[in-house]
């Protein structure tokens, strides 16, 4: 009885894997009865949103019986004031995933291609075979590349590119590795790709980047009508459980987005949360300023156990723990501290952490080393 129904599903959805999030702290406490837990394992943001925000959301006195704004006319003005844009080129989503789905609903179907690169976020496979379409995947750079190791190799990608490929997924940077692409190497390969190809840049950590050689790919959208740029209020903004995220692209392609977005996508408390969030600089300052010390933090303290670790300007570091990383993250949960596998992206070796305050980091380094020396 279990697959009575399996044979009835079309076919992309038949070989699905679901996606798999991060184990909650509340499961945790149920089977292991731990409290005090310490959750790494989501790239949250730990500062959590800005006191502006939740005062916003004590203060606005929602109906909560009336549908929200459908059009969310408040934060896409906001939108398009903050980011240059016009209104017309902004889409809304239930989190960014939500409107990579809608990118894969209105562009990809049976006999028609996505490329994206080996290691890359696991919502891109998912959302292409769900709508029967085939995924295409380049190689990554090798653990040895000189420069970027698991990174993009766009020449790759290119080579991939054929006459029924529609959509190209790009995130920069990349979960889970957090490796990225630098301005020139993006811009080459835009000019490379057949314009009738739509290329989607997942932006997702945009705000935590500091690097020089960063593009800021909104600027690129005059120049090429085939770019969605996505972006979410789920990392540095601290608002994942409200879910909202956004691209920005042609007035065209948003219009298509905008015919199959499910109606009232985005609740009231998502548009006033994000709506408040986007100009409150200070607090993505801090933010970022935390994690870039964070990121130190872990980068010596890999350095100094010779663990090797995944060159990222996210706010997450993936270190390989020379071994099967599973029986290290069963230890750690034990430690009341949780952490993320990622053998589901054939990295069986590895462990994404995601960067938290000075204490919550220095509590993880000290869970970990405790473990890794009971295994040695």
């Amino acid at each position: 009885m279990k697959n009575t129904f399996l044979n009835l599903a079309v076919s992309g959805v038949q070989g699905l894997n679901p996606y798999l999030p991060g184990k909650p702290v509340e499961e945790l406490e149920r089977e292991l009865g731990i409290s005090n837990i310490l959750k790494l394992a989501s790239n949250e943001n730990p500062m959590g949103p800005s006191e502006r925000v939740l005062k916003a959301l004590k203060a606005d006195e929602l109906d909560v019986e009336i549908y929200p704004d459908g059009n969310g006319f408040i934060l896409k003005q906001a939108l398009a004031k903050k980011l240059d844009v016009q209104q017309e080129q902004i889409t809304l989503g239930n989190g960014s995933n939500d409107v990579l789905d809608m990118i894969a609903r209105v562009f990809l179907c049976q006999g028609r291609e996505a490329i994206f690169s080996q290691y890359a976020f696991a919502v891109y496979p998912i959302a292409t075979q769900a709508v029967g379409a085939v995924s295409k995947i380049a190689p990554a750079f090798a653990v040895d590349h000189e420069s970027m190791p698991y990174g993009y190799d766009l020449d790759a990608m290119l080579a991939l590119i054929s006459e029924k490929t529609r959509v190209v997924f790009i995130a920069n940077p990349n979960n889970p590795t957090g490796t990225w692409l630098d301005r020139q190497a993006l811009k080459t390969f835009m000019d490379q790709v057949p314009k009738a190809i739509v290329v989607v840049m997942d932006e997702a950590y945009f705000e935590y980047v500091n690097e020089a050689d960063y593009p800021d790919t909104l600027q690129w959208l005059d120049d090429y009508p085939n770019l969605i740029v996505t972006r979410t209020f789920s990392k540095i903004y601290g608002l994942a459980s409200l879910r909202v995220g956004y691209a920005v692209c042609s007035e065209e392609i948003a219009d298509l987005l905008n015919r199959v977005r499910q109606p009232f996508n985005v609740n009231s408390f998502s548009l006033v949360a994000a709506t408040t969030a986007l100009n409150d600089d200070e607090h993505v300052k801090q933010c970022a300023d935390i994690n870039r010390q964070g990121l130190a933090f872990w980068r010596e303290a890999c350095q100094q156990r010779e663990l090797s670790f995944m060159p990222t300007v996210g706010n997450f570091i993936t270190i390989n723990m020379g071994q099967d990383a599973m029986p290290v993250y069963d230890a750690l949960l034990r430690e009341g501290v949780i952490v993320r596998p990622v053998g589901n992206y054939a990295l069986p070796h590895h462990l994404r952490i995601t960067i938290g305050t000075a204490e919550q980091n220095t509590r993880c380094l000290v869970a970990l080393d405790k473990v890794l020396a009971a295994f040695l």
